[in-house]
C-alpha cells in the first residue's frame, strides 16, 4: 500500500489482485470531527473489504475548492465511487457500515 499527500489531497493506493478495482474519492471539509470520522471509517472499510483493490483519494474542499465544484459537492463528507460502475455518492460520516458496503456493491464475505 502506498500513500501520497498533495496540498489538500491524500491518495491511498493498494495494488489490485483482481481485475475489478474500486476508485473512490472522499470529499471532506477541513479537520472537523465528521471529516476525521469519515476518513477513519472508509480506511477501515477499504482495509477490511477491498484488500488490494482500491484507490482512495481524500480531498479537502477548503484546499481544493475547484475539485468540489467540478463534482458538484453540496455536502460533506461525501464519498464518490467512480469505479466499478455505476457511479455512487454516499453522504455522511460512513459509520453505517452495512449501508456503505451496499452502496459500494461490496459482498460482505469479500
Amino acid at each position: 500500500m502506498t500513500a501520497q499527500t498533495l496540498q489538500g489531497t491524500t491518495t491511498l493506493s493498494a495494488q489490485a489482485t483482481s481485475d475489478e478495482k474500486y476508485v473512490l474519492r472522499l470529499y471532506v471539509a477541513g479537520a472537523t470531527f465528521r471529516s476525521r470520522r469519515a476518513i477513519l471509517n472508509i480506511y477501515a472499510i477499504c482495509m477490511e473489504h477491498l484488500q488490494g483493490k482500491y484507490d482512495l483519494e481524500v480531498i479537502d474542499i477548503y484546499q481544493k475548492p475547484a475539485l468540489a465544484k467540478d463534482e458538484q459537492i453540496i455536502a460533506t463528507p461525501t464519498l464518490i465511487k467512480r469505479l466499478p460502475l455505476p457511479l455512487r455518492r454516499i453522504i455522511g460520516d460512513l459509520s453505517d457500515r452495512e449501508n456503505v458496503l451496499f452502496a459500494l456493491g461490496v459482498n460482505r464475505q469479500t
